[in-house]
């Protein structure tokens, strides 16, 4: 396996993956998949910010990928990025995610970014809960019923990791630009 740069060439493998969670999971709430090109967009954004956006690949095929986008659009947040994980439902438990997102924080700890923030839908999520503690996240608390999603109501929790000293000194950088 190996974990490369996104490209253009893998929106359609970025729009399957993202679907089947749509789909299926609570880990996104939303719940019409987007089509490739919606996909190509949202990974030209991110890449347009300069920030990063992998794919873990094993013999061609995409298994997974990982980004950190701005948190929100506020100039405040601009040392505050917000991670997204999502891998293909035949590579999970093969330790994709691990590799995929460990390069995203290396990646946003080498751009100057001080917290990195998960978001992750369900709190019944052990899979991307477990992932992002073993990564060195701490939980910050969870949203109750935040959204309705497969007939039911799904909270939303909320994980943290400070980056390059965190909050323990000003920053060295001018941080994304938003």
């Amino acid at each position: 396996m190996i974990i490369r740069a996104s490209e253009t060439g893998d929106a359609e493998a970025l729009a399957a993956i993202y679907g089947h969670h749509v789909l299926h999971g609570f880990g996104t709430f939303e719940e019409v998949p987007p089509s490739a090109a919606d996909m190509e967009t949202r990974r030209r954004a991110i890449i347009d910010l300069g920030l990063p956006y992998l794919v873990a690949e094993d013999a061609g095929a995409v298994l997974g990928f990982a980004y950190a986008g701005p948190f929100r659009q506020r100039q405040a947040y601009r040392y505050t990025l917000e991670d997204s994980v999502y891998i293909a439902p035949d590579a999970v438990g093969r330790g994709v995610g691990r590799a995929v997102l460990s390069a995203v924080i290396a990646a946003c700890e080498a751009q100057g970014a001080r917290q990195l923030v998960a978001v992750i839908g369900d709190s019944g999520n052990a899979a991307s809960i477990g992932l992002h503690t073993a990564l060195g996240f701490e939980h910050r608390g969870v949203g109750k019923s935040f959204g309705f999603k497969h007939g039911r109501w799904v909270d939303i929790v909320w994980m943290q990791k400070p980056l390059n000293g965190g909050d323990t000194r000003d920053p060295d950088t001018a941080g994304i630009a938003l």
